[in-house]
C-alpha cells in the first residue's frame, strides 16, 4: 500500500492543522467567536473533537479572562506539566508569569501533616498570592474541591478557573461544584481533560490577549 505524505515545512505544520480542523468543524452550528480560539486549540492538542461539545463556558469566561491577562495577571497550575507548556514569553509580555507550587517543600511538608493532598494546599497557598490569578487545573479533582470551599468562604477569587483534570475518582464531581460557584470558568465536562488541555486553553487567552496568532 503507497501512503502519500503531504510535503509541508515544519512552521507551517500548525497553520496546516488548524485549518484542517476549522474545515471538520460543523457547518451548520454557530461557534461563539470568542470560545472558537480556546476550543480549536483544545482540538489541536488533542485531535478529539468532542471537545467541541464537553468545553463548558460562563458567560463571561473568556472577556473576563482577556482583561485580567491585558492587566498583568498570573496564572496558577496544579501540575509542573501544565506550568511547562503555558507559553510564559507571551505571557510575560502581558506582564504576567506562572506558578506552581506543588515541588514547594512547606507544601510537601503541610500536605504530609494534614493528611491531604499536595493540591489541596497549593490552592490555599495561591490565595495568599495577593494579586489577581487564573487557576488552571488539569489533574488533581481535590484542587477544584478545595477551591470550591475556598470560594464559597470567600477566601478567594480566581479571575478564572479553568478545570479540567482528567480521570475517574471525583473528577466529574469536583467540575460540577465547580461550575456552581458564580467564578467565572471554561471546565471540560465529563472524565476527559489533562494538564495538556489545561496548557492548551492557558495558551488559547494568552495568545488571544497578546494579540497573537
Amino acid at each position: 500500500m503507497k501512503i502519500e505524505l503531504e510535503n509541508i515545512l515544519p512552521e507551517q505544520i500548525e497553520n496546516r492543522s488548524f485549518a484542517i480542523i476549522e474545515s471538520e468543524l460543523p457547518k451548520d452550528r454557530e461557534i461563539d467567536a470568542l470560545q472558537k480560539p480556546v476550543i480549536k486549540r483544545v482540538i489541536h492538542t488533542t485531535a478529539d473533537f468532542d471537545y467541541l461539545d464537553n468545553l463548558k463556558f460562563s458567560e463571561h469566561a473568556v472577556e473576563q479572562a482577556l482583561a485580567a491577562l491585558k492587566n498583568g495577571a498570573c496564572i496558577v497550575t496544579d501540575t509542573n506539566m501544565a506550568k511547562a507548556g503555558i507559553h510564559k514569553a507571551s505571557l510575560e509580555k502581558l506582564g504576567g508569569a506562572v506558578h506552581c507550587f506543588m515541588a514547594d517543600e512547606d507544601v510537601a511538608a503541610q500536605a504530609k501533616r494534614r493528611g491531604c493532598t499536595r493540591a489541596v494546599v497549593c490552592m490555599e497557598k495561591a490565595a495568599q498570592l495577593g494579586q489577581p490569578f487564573i487557576v488552571a487545573v488539569g489533574n488533581a479533582p481535590t484542587a477544584l474541591v478545595r477551591l470550591y470551599e475556598l470560594i464559597t468562604e470567600g477566601k478567594l477569587t480566581p479571575e478564572l478557573v479553568i478545570g479540567v483534570p482528567v480521570g475517574f475518582v471525583n473528577v466529574v464531581q469536583s467540575k460540577e461544584l465547580m461550575m456552581q460557584t458564580g467564578v467565572e470558568y471554561i471546565v471540560a465536562a465529563g472524565r476527559k481533560g489533562g494538564s495538556n488541555v489545561a496548557a492548551a486553553i492557558c495558551n488559547a487567552l494568552i495568545y488571544m490577549a497578546a494579540g497573537e496568532r
